[in-house]
């Protein structure tokens, strides 16, 4: 299992982020799609520390069409030397029609045509085949030597999804390459929901899943003192509130008898009262979504819940803390 680290830097800091994770034990380092662009810090991080794996974890789809994406994951892919997975998601209604002013429609159709799509691409210019992609969302059906960056020497970079519901899921399993589990899971929504849709695609496809990348984000709370232990729970905490809040991610909370919450807090943040989602979170949810405990509990407890299926572990922990604590856990991982 390699372990990946989040890649909180924009290009200004970019180098000195990479050098630092990269010093700390880390596999590879992921970007989210936030305050600034998920694809140029990774060019960057590549450049500086050449080792890790670098990957968007996620970068929103819809809003790229899908040659705009098939030729950025070239780039990375070729620039990486073979290191860079293209992580995508879909994103909710609100955000895709009011932040980035385009039409919703179906996601997980949606999405299974989009990854076909820049599949699509990625075949014509490694094998040659002509590109010819015709569905209802997107349609690729023009390709002249002078846009074509020809093979990849490095091969073709893995599409690995974003996704919490069956449907979309399930379209992981059927078109992706991989599977990125979203932070706020329950261990019974994965093992109940999760991983039964991903089998039902890779059944479509034809695939087993020695042929398909499972990441996992866990969302981890730890410190060295108490006092560090406490403002990383009260920061996850506020995490939590956030996620819950979401009507799309109601069903990891119904998993654990805990979705009669979810309209509170929706409410709560409809009404902007951002600051007191994280006070509804008790410690029945902070069991349910995250690992917690001494530093020296943590990576015990990673390998016991998520060991059994995944490839990659994305450690998820939006708190300060000394590099040295991390670098020990993500050591002890490697051990296991």
């Amino acid at each position: 299992m390699k372990i990946d680290g989040p890649f909180y830097a924009d290009m200004g800091g970019a180098a000195k982020e990479a050098k630092r994770l990269a010093a700390m034990g880390y596999d590879g380092v992921y970007t989210l799609e936030g305050s600034w662009d998920p694809f140029l810090p990774l060019a960057l991080a590549s450049e500086h520390e050449p080792k890790l794996d670098i990957a968007t974890g996620i970068a929103v789809a819809f809003p790229r069409n899908p040659s705009h994406i098939a030729y950025q994951a070239w780039d990375l892919q070729k620039f990486s030397q073979g290191k860079f997975m293209l992580g995508i998601g879909s994103q909710i209604k609100a955000h895709i029609e009011k932040r980035f002013g385009i039409p919703f429609s179906p996601p997980a159709a949606r999405m299974r045509e989009y990854i076909l799509a820049v599949k699509a691409f990625f075949d014509c210019w490694q094998n040659g085949t002509r590109l010819d992609f015709q569905g209802k969302y997107y349609n690729h059906t023009l390709m002249t030597p002078m846009f074509n960056p020809g093979p990849n020497p490095f091969g073709v970079p893995p599409i690995l999804l974003g996704a919490l519901g069956p449907m979309m899921t399930e379209v992981a399993g059927e078109v992706a390459d991989g599977l990125i589990i979203h932070p706020f899971n329950s261990r019974a929504f994965v093992e109940n929901m999760t991983l039964p849709a991903v089998r039902k695609g890779l059944e479509k496809s034809g695939r087993s899943e020695q042929d398909f990348i499972i990441q996992v984000n866990a969302i981890i709370i730890t410190g060295e003192t108490e006092e560090e232990y406490l403002a990383a729970e009260n920061s996850v905490k506020g995490l939590l509130g956030f996620y819950a809040s979401t009507p799309a991610y109601r069903p990891p909370m119904e998993a654990v008898g805990l979705g009669d919450l979810q309209p509170t807090l929706n409410t709560l943040s409809k009404e902007g009262k951002w600051d007191e989602l994280g006070s509804y979170i008790d410690d029945d949810f902070l069991d349910a979504f995250c690992i917690r405990g001494q530093p020296s509990e943590i990576a015990e407890k990673l390998k016991e819940q998520y060991g059994s299926y995944a490839d990659r572990l994305a450690i998820y922990a939006p708190y300060a803390a000394a590099d040295s604590m991390w670098t020990d856990i993500i050591k002890e991982l490697h051990q296991k």
